[in-house]
């Protein structure tokens, strides 16, 4: 199947994305929350991180996998001499970083499509694949460290943009088959914490909720439970006391005011309504324009999470998002 909406016009210029070490430190830790989560993606085993893609699975292995994580493709070709050095950089990398970016190898003599779908006109081509859009990295041979740091700059781009933070790894899972069995694991040390603040849930009191997650996050900044929860109860939080009608209007008499699109977006997801709310953020982010743009922005991503990176609404609104961006 070829690739769809593929459109070169929403090209990245990664170049220009400054260096981050603190974004890749988040990407780290977010993995490792969505593992420890267990709603997320499985575990991948090292051998995941590199796959072959052909045409009739580039939608499945490529264009949805890239909700997910970057997927860096390498064209490459049996005859192509520098393809011989360039592929077993890339594929050593793969495994090094971790999970922060999935390599698909494409042969350009088995999938003629792919490459003219792509433009390409020699090889070794590398392309990378973000929420959908397609980005050009490199063309022709390439040493390591500029490699590394294209490849550092597509991971921040990934996880600062559209929250992508990438696998996790297993060394211990069955290739092709997810983690492998694991025994139950003990009672953590936080039962007592969460277990209050569920209980500070249910009898209406948001203030003490948040206060026994935020807890638990001072001992533990990466606990994907107290996470997703305070994400939760600071969203409950928020429109308590709104007056629904007052922010409906207000969102409806100023389209481009982004304080009153979060506000009504706020008060769509907890009624239950995911797409208007990733919906009405999207306009908004395509009627703004810096740090407005950018609060806009930060809202989605973190409504994204209190719905879940696995529900599909997130994986198409994350491609919405990318179009409306670049």
């Amino acid at each position: 199947m070829q690739p769809r909406n593929m459109s070169m016009s929403g090209v990245v210029d990664l170049a220009a994305v400054k260096a981050a070490q603190e974004a890749k430190a988040k990407a780290e830790q977010a993995r490792a929350e969505a593992a420890r989560q267990g709603g997320g993606p499985g575990a991948v085993s090292p051998a995941d991180l590199v796959i072959d893609v052909d045409e009739a699975g580039f939608e499945n292995d490529v264009l949805q996998r890239s909700t997910e994580v970057p997927v860096v493709i390498d064209f490459w070709a049996e005859w192509c001499e520098p393809c011989k050095q360039l592929s077993p950089v890339l594929e050593r990398l793969a495994v090094e970083y971790n999970g922060r970016f999935l390599l698909a190898k494409v042969d350009v003599d088995a999938n003629q499509m792919l490459m003219q779908q792509f433009g390409i006109q020699g090889i070794p081509a590398v392309f990378a694949v973000v929420a959908g859009q397609a980005l050009p990295l490199f063309q022709g041979a390439a040493g390591e460290a500029q490699i590394r740091q294209t490849l550092d700059q597509l991971v921040q781009v990934a996880e600062q943009r559209f929250g992508l933070t990438g696998l996790t790894v297993d060394p211990d899972a069955e290739p092709g088959g997810g983690p492998a069995a694991a025994e139950t694991a003990p009672a953590g040390p936080y039962d007592a914490l969460l277990e209050a603040a569920v209980r500070a849930l249910d009898s209406g009191d948001l203030a003490g909720a948040v206060q026994a997650y935020k807890n638990v996050l001072s001992e533990d900044p990466g606990h994907p439970e107290a996470k997703l929860g305070l994400s939760q109860a600071e969203l409950l939080q928020r429109v308590q006391g709104l007056d629904p009608q007052q922010v409906r209007r207000d969102a409806a008499d100023r389209p481009g005011d982004a304080q009153a699109q979060i506000a009504a977006a706020d008060l769509d997801l907890v009624g239950g309504h995911v797409e208007d709310a990733f919906g009405r953020l999207i306009d908004t982010i395509r009627r703004t324009a810096g740090d407005e743009r950018d609060t806009v922005r930060v809202r989605l991503l973190e409504l994204f999470e209190v719905v879940g990176t696995d529900d599909p609404r997130v994986a198409s609104s994350r491609r919405a998002l990318a179009r409306a961006l670049f």
